[in-house]
C-alpha cells in the first residue's frame, strides 16, 4: 500500500513539472542563455611584462677597391731614333738630301722622281730617273739614278686613279742611321716634299714625336766629320 502511493506521488512531480514547462516555454528559453553567459565570462588575469632578448646586430665590413691610374714618365725611346713629322733624308745611291714627311700609316717609303723611265738591262726591269735638288741648294742640275726594279705595287689615289708604281731598294740615312728599304717611285705629286718616309724605315728602329720637326737635323753619312 505504501509502495503505490510512493509511485502516484512521484508521477504527480512529473505531471506537474511538464506543466509548467507548457506554461512558461519563453522564461525556459531566456534562463538558458543566461546561465550560459554567466559560464563564458572568465575574468582575464593580470598582464605580465615579457621582456624580449634585444636583436643581434651583425658588423659587416664592406671593403671597396678603387684602381689608381698612375703615370709614369719612361724614355720613349730608348736605343731607338727619335723623328719628327718632318726630317731630312739622305738618299743614296745619289746622295741627295731631300726633306720628307715621315708617315707611320704608310707601310712603304715613297719618292718623287722626274723623268721616271723604265728599261730593260740584262733581262731585267730597270727604272731611270731624275732627282731635282731642293731649291737654295745652290746646284741646279738633276741627279741621274738608274736602279733595278724589285717589283710593282699599285697605289690607291683619293680621287684619283690607281697608279702602278715600280719599288726599288735604296740606302736612306735618317741622323745616324742608315738602312736599306724599299722605295716606290712616282712622278705625280701635289706638294713641294719630294718623299714620303714610312713604316718600312721606322719598324724596330725609330718613334715619331708628331709636336716635333727636324729631330735628327741634317744626315751624317759614314766618313762625314
Amino acid at each position: 500500500m505504501q509502495k503505490s502511493s510512493l509511485l502516484w506521488l512521484m508521477l504527480a512531480v512529473s505531471l506537474l513539472a511538464g506543466c509548467k514547462s507548457l506554461m512558461y516555454p519563453e522564461q525556459e528559453r531566456q534562463s538558458a542563455p543566461a546561465a550560459q553567459s554567466v559560464l563564458e565570462i572568465v575574468p582575464c588575469s593580470e598582464p605580465v611584462p615579457m621582456i624580449c632578448a634585444e636583436p643581434e646586430t651583425k658588423v659587416v665590413e664592406k671593403i671597396i677597391e678603387r684602381s689608381v691610374e698612375k703615370i709614369v714618365e719612361v724614355p720613349v725611346a730608348r736605343d731607338k731614333l727619335v723623328l719628327g713629322t718632318v726630317e731630312h733624308v739622305s738618299v743614296e745611291p745619289s746622295g741627295l738630301v731631300v726633306e720628307s714627311i715621315v708617315d707611320s700609316g704608310s707601310s712603304t717609303s715613297t719618292l718623287r722622281a722626274k723623268a721616271l723611265t723604265r728599261f730593260e738591262r740584262d733581262g731585267r726591269d730597270w727604272v731611270r730617273i731624275q732627282l731635282m735638288p731642293p731649291q737654295g741648294d745652290g746646284e741646279t742640275e738633276p741627279s741621274v739614278v738608274e736602279l733595278p726594279i724589285k717589283r710593282y705595287i699599285r697605289a690607291m689615289r683619293i680621287g684619283f686613279p690607281s697608279q702602278r708604281r715600280p719599288v726599288v731598294e735604296m740606302h736612306l740615312t735618317v741622323g745616324d742611321v742608315t738602312h736599306m728599304v724599299e722605295v716606290s717611285l712616282t712622278d705625280e705629286g701635289g706638294t713641294d716634299t719630294l718623299m714620303l718616309l714610312g713604316r718600312n724605315f721606322l719598324k724596330d728602329a725609330a718613334v715619331v714625336d708628331v709636336s716635333r720637326r727636324y729631330v735628327q737635323g741634317q744626315p751624317r753619312i759614314s766618313g762625314d766629320k
